[in-house]
């Protein structure tokens, strides 16, 4: 959803009605805040994810390795007892 110039005109109208031009500079460092708290939430959490995907892929690489290993124990047991 795109605003347009006169959407933006009627919303900052809005906002010096409700709240007048004093609290203007309030409102714009407590939206800017949270703005960059937000931003910050968001980068710990790709970080976060990131992280996971890592411990993931190397889980799934063990798990792949014993997995191979195991396989190969069982065919030498088997080549082992048809051989006996």
């Amino acid at each position: 959803m795109k605003l347009g110039t006169s959407e933006l005109l009627i919303i900052l109208a809005i906002i010096l009605v409700l709240f007048g031009p004093s609290q203007i500079p309030k409102l714009t460092s407590m939206v800017k805040k949270s703005s960059k708290s937000f931003k910050e939430g968001m980068e710990e959490a790709e970080a976060e994810s990131q992280s996971a995907k890592a411990a993931v892929r190397e889980t799934a690489s063990e798990v792949k390795a014993t997995a191979e290993a195991a396989a190969d124990k069982a065919e030498q047991a088997v080549s082992d007892e048809t051989q006996s």
